[in-house]
């Protein structure tokens, strides 16, 4: 299936793993509309797209944010045919040293954030009868490990509502929901953590294998590109060598 021409809403498109997205999906033709709390970032990077793009001001955290970003892209384009739910944060912690206001904005940024996205784009869907929405969520919603609580608990939600978005979305309204479940990346999202025990206790980055923002665009693009009789469910991606 041709993406050339689609609309494609990509949130957290600033950086790692949205911004390597964003760029995949205008080198195969795509409308893409970038989404993050940084605007310089975004025209810097729509500048460099080789398609057409626009630039949305969002803070997923926010309501009134997402509802008037949504506004401008309809202004702008009238359809959303894609959209990526990338933005997200990973202050991991141990539950023992009590960071609440992380383990808030965690659940309000990656879980709240996708479901603001959500709501506002399936107007568009519903009248076009057809629509793909992607969650990036993550192996963290899979597999537990001590620190991970909070942010593990975020994307299991993420793989949940994906599936019970198919059930509800998919028969009725033609939309196709994709839930894409890195494993490492190579990105600045471990730079959240402010738990000292854990920082001391783990060796983030020193030999550990890790994929390129760029693998996991290439796991969305093919998600994108099948037949619209086909939904690929969920893509689970790791680095060589990781069971």
């Amino acid at each position: 299936m041709t993406l050339n021409g689609k609309v494609a809403v990509v949130t957290g498109a600033s950086s790692g793993i949205g911004k390597a997205i964003a760029y995949k999906l205008s080198e195969y033709g795509c409308k893409v509309v970038l989404a993050s709390r940084s605007k310089e970032k975004l025209q810097m990077i729509s500048d460099s797209l080789k398609g057409e793009s626009m630039v949305a001001e969002m803070d997923v955290s926010s309501s009134n944010s997402v509802a008037a970003a949504f506004r401008r892209i309809k202004t702008e384009y009238n359809k959303i045919d894609i959209l990526v739910n990338c933005a997200g944060v990973m202050p991991l912690t141990y539950l023992k040293n009590r960071h609440l206001e992380e383990w808030l904005e965690t659940i309000e940024v990656n879980v709240k954030g996708t479901l603001r996205c959500i709501h506002e784009v399936l107007p568009f869907m519903k009248d076009q009868n057809s629509g793909h929405i992607v969650n990036i969520a993550s192996v963290d919603g899979k597999e537990v490990y001590p620190g991970g609580a909070v942010y593990g608990a975020s994307k299991a939600a993420l793989i949940a509502l994906s599936t019970a978005m198919r059930m509800e979305l998919s028969p009725e309204f033609n939309i196709r929901i994709t839930a894409i479940e890195p494993g490492t990346v190579d990105t600045d999202l471990r730079k959240d953590i402010t738990d000292q025990e854990l920082l001391d206790d783990k060796d983030y980055g020193n030999g550990e294998a890790k994929l390129k923002p760029e693998n996991i665009a290439d796991g969305v693009f093919y998600a994108l590109t099948q037949p619209e009789t086909v939904n690929v469910n969920e893509i689970l991606i790791k680095p060589t060598g990781k069971s």
